[in-house]
């Protein structure tokens, strides 16, 4: 695969999480219903991080069935957004 500011002819690779991002599980749970906005909000007043630093963020819902990852790109933001079919999302324990 290309690196992530890879141009090819007819696409450009938009998307790029890697193992030397930092990644940051918001505590608590998340409504889902949130966009990229309001998770910004949450990041800021609850976290107490900058989105724009190019870290991700990681938001579950209270059924733990949906995942959220967003973080920042050259140009804007990308929002991820995972539903299980079926399961349930098993959590790190934390302080």
């Amino acid at each position: 695969m290309p690196p992530c500011n890879y141009s090819l002819k007819f696409a450009v690779i938009m998307f790029c999480l890697n193992d030397t991002m930092r990644y940051f599980l918001c505590p608590g749970k998340t409504d889902m219903r949130k966009g990229m906005n309001s998770l910004c909000g949450v990041i800021h007043d609850k976290m107490g991080y900058d989105v724009r630093l190019g870290d991700v963020f990681i938001f579950i819902n209270r059924q733990r069935t949906t995942m959220k990852l967003l973080h920042a790109e050259d140009g804007g933001l990308v929002l991820y957004i995972k539903r299980l079919e079926e399961g349930t999302f098993r959590l790190p324990e934390y302080d």
